[in-house]
């Protein structure tokens, strides 16, 4: 049983960590909105990466059984 080994699923989880913590540090000390947008950008796109990765091939393979 696969649970999303792949390298599409571990490049969207490592993009929207990067955005995260991009945003995190956007508000601190002191908010700095475009900071913070880019981050919170980046954690939408993740998902949208990693589907297309997974569309690619690189994802898990559903048709074997996994």
């Amino acid at each position: 049983m696969s649970h999303g080994n792949s390298p599409a699923a571990w490049t969207a989880v490592l993009v929207c960590l990067v955005g995260f913590v991009v945003g995190a540090i956007g508000l601190i000390p002191e908010p700095n909105w475009i900071v913070f947008t880019i981050g919170a950008v980046l954690a939408v796109v993740s998902g949208v990466v990693g589907k297309v990765m997974a569309a690619a091939g690189l994802g898990i393979d559903r048709a074997a059984g996994h």
